[in-house]
């Protein structure tokens, strides 16, 4: 996967997070609101910050420019399972996107450590 893809599963991502933060019982549980609120943010911003990423300045500002992008997978992540456990929706609504999270998390790690060995071996 070439990085203009990445970047499109990225807002993908965020546009399908959006779409299930619509789908919750915002006005039925306030819980619900507030989960969706935290949802949205880090749902869209992972893939607001992968272009700020592109383009940084030096492998340092790209490598810590994606450790600011994998938290807001993480947190997303987290919120998923918290949707998914307090069956907001139906189960079949989430799971996908909790997969879709720990593929992204996991490319997002690999690319890490990757930059983190080089960044070891050139200081």
């Amino acid at each position: 996967m070439n990085a203009d893809e990445l970047e499109i599963r990225l807002v993908r991502f965020g546009v399908r997070c959006t779409m299930l933060c619509r789908a919750l019982p915002v006005q039925k549980y306030y819980d619900a609101k507030h989960v969706a609120d935290q949802l949205l943010r880090a749902g869209t911003h992972a893939g607001f910050h992968y272009p700020e990423a592109r383009s940084a300045e030096s492998r340092r500002d790209f490598l810590h420019k994606l450790k600011v992008l994998l938290k807001e997978l993480r947190e997303s992540r987290a919120e998923l399972r918290y949707i998914y456990h307090m069956k907001y929706v139906e189960p079949s609504r989430v799971e996908p996107l909790l997969e879709e999270a720990s593929q992204l998390i996991a490319i997002f790690i690999a690319t890490t450590k990757k930059l983190t060995a080089k960044e070891e071996k050139a200081a």
